[in-house]
């Protein structure tokens, strides 16, 4: 079922088809959240706030963006907003997904790159790297590369759900995969 179909069911009131919104959405809008507070925990809250938004306003929902754009800028909102009263409550953020022990070494070494590898399992691989990289590009640059190359968003939509101009938009995603390339050469080092 299409999104189109799924809002028209939401209009009627439908639960399947917010339990089909949610199984198709759920996973990259709190992928999306967690870039944005760095934390699972504050990310999965705003993901949930997210859906209560959605459920309380898709009367308001006009169609004149896609579904999925809706959604992003929706939860992207609430994340700026979590992410603010974080810090003002000076919470840290996630210790990097474990990486580092107590001590603040390194709790498993980082893998070499193996130099013979099949080629989709060094493909999962730099995926995996690339998304454990990405909380360290600067805010707008990881919300660009994140929308534009993990969700697969056109350039308008991306422009549209941050707010920001289409040359702004290039340049941040232009050096958001120069700023990746570079922490996966110094990786590999």
């Amino acid at each position: 079922m299409d999104d189109g179909a799924l809002v028209e069911l939401l209009h009627l009131g439908d639960e399947a088809a917010f339990v089909e919104l949610v199984e198709r959405y759920q996973s990259r809008l709190l992928r999306l959240a967690e870039t944005t507070v760095g934390s699972r925990a504050v990310a999965e809250e705003v993901t949930q706030d997210t859906w209560l938004a959605v459920v309380r306003g898709i009367e308001r929902f006009e169609g004149r963006s896609s579904l999925k754009t809706w959604l992003f800028r929706v939860l992207v909102n609430r994340a700026l907003t979590a992410a603010g009263r974080e810090r003002r409550a000076g919470r840290p953020t996630d210790d990097l997904d474990g990486r580092f022990d107590s001590a603040s070494a390194w709790a498993e070494p980082p893998t070499p790159w193996a130099d013979e590898v099949d080629d989709r399992l060094a493909a999962a691989e730099l995926a995996a790297r690339v998304h454990a990289l990405l909380p360290q590009l600067a805010g707008n640059q990881r919300e660009v590369v994140i929308l534009r190359d993990v969700e697969g968003l056109a350039a308008a939509d991306v422009v549209t759900l941050l707010g920001i101009t289409d040359g702004n938009q290039r340049v941040l995603l232009h050096r958001g995969r120069g700023h990746l390339r570079a922490l996966l050469a110094a990786d590999v080092g």
